[in-house]
């Protein structure tokens, strides 16, 4: 996480992750979702929050979330159903559940598979927000194999040479494990900054960096922007310009509507008429590695790489040389043990919220 979007030292409360685990779990059980349900979307949650990738964590999301079980947008019992079904691959109806709540049926169902012919591609229509993608890439890394999972939805991103928002921020994921070294885990929407990120941004007082968004007509921003208000602009796709390659997050972003709408049944969210409750088409793929070659040799070349890639001389001003995963890796060590770092914002919500809904307050670390 840049150091922009951190809440300052005086604005922290440390939060002991397994009381926030067990907070969001019993939020989610009070919005009728069933208990084992409840504890995946906790974990999902939690997890991101311990990998400091705050801007899809508990910080910006929950509320959200039960806002929408509130209004009715959200199912919280779905019925998930096959669509389509082959050996290799399935198309899954997510009944308008939460996608981190529904999330871990595809991406296990798309493991199960590669464990029987080698790979396995899902993919879901009609669910709700399916928060950091990268999490769902790390079941599959965490059973040895590389997983892979991407998210479709929203409106709030221009293509390039555009005036008005037609793509989300699109965000794309793969994970593979090593043996001895940090998992790679690399997770990044398609937009030059992740869209949630202006909510952190805003939160915490911190300008925008040129290239990053475009104002209300779709011209970019070339100078340091204050968030003051969200709905004030549109995300630019990853480069931010015609000229830093903007061309290229386009082209990535609209990779994803093909393979998480398109692929899924469904339509981009361009053409939905209620964008505010117009529902994400995700995609989830498992190759089993050792349909591919050796697990241990794959491992122990994952370790050659990384540490290699860790060792690389840094440039001048800088310390280290870093690796997808590896710094989130480093934040979930020290988070476990000394709290999640929280916006005292965000814990007054969870105070309000857990007195109104009777459930478990947090526990400062």
């Amino acid at each position: 996480m840049l150091e922009r979007f951190k809440p300052k030292v005086e604005d922290v409360v440390r939060i002991d992750s397994e009381s926030l685990r067990a907070s969001v779990a019993a939020i989610f059980e009070k919005m009728g979702v069933p208990p084992e349900t409840a504890a995946d979307g906790a974990d999902v949650l939690t997890m991101t929050d311990l990998r400091a990738v705050e801007s899809h964590g508990v910080s910006n999301m929950m509320r959200v979330y039960v806002q929408q079980f509130r209004d009715g947008i959200l199912n919280p019992t779905p019925d998930i159903k096959i669509v389509k079904e082959m050996p290799g691959t399935a198309t899954l109806d997510a009944d308008r559940g939460l996608g981190i709540l529904v999330g871990r049926h595809g991406m296990n169902l798309a493991m199960q598979k590669a464990k029987e012919v080698g790979f396995g591609v899902v993919t879901m229509s009609r669910s709700g927000h399916l928060g950091a993608v990268g999490h769902f890439s790390m079941i599959a890394a965490q059973n040895d194999m590389i997983g892979m999972c991407i998210t479709a939805g929203g409106t709030s991103v221009v293509p390039t040479f555009g005036g008005e928002g037609r793509l989300g921020a699109n965000p794309i994921s793969i994970a593979a494990p090593a043996k001895n070294e940090a998992p790679v885990l690399f997770d990044v929407a398609t937009s030059a900054v992740a869209m949630n990120k202006i909510q952190l941004a805003r939160r915490v007082g911190a300008d925008l960096l040129p290239g990053w968004v475009a104002d209300m007509e779709g011209t970019p921003q070339m100078q340091d922007t204050p968030p003051n208000d969200y709905g004030g602009f549109l995300g630019l796709t990853i480069g931010g310009t015609r000229e830093q390659g903007s061309h290229k997050g386009y082209g990535f972003s609209l990779m994803v509507e093909v393979l998480g709408a398109m692929l899924s049944g469904s339509v981009p969210s361009m053409f939905d008429e209620t964008p505010r409750e117009s529902m994400f088409k995700n995609y989830f793929a498992a190759y089993n590695i050792e349909a591919f070659t050796d697990l241990d040799t794959f491992k122990a070349n994952m370790d050659q790489m990384l540490g290699t890639l860790k060792n690389t001389k840094p440039a001048p001003g800088h310390d280290r040389v870093l690796y997808p995963g590896l710094t989130e890796s480093e934040d979930e060590r020290d988070r476990r043990a000394n709290g999640i770092p929280l916006h005292k914002e965000v814990v007054e919500w969870f105070e309000g919220i857990s007195e109104e809904l009777s459930t478990p307050a947090l526990v400062r670390a």
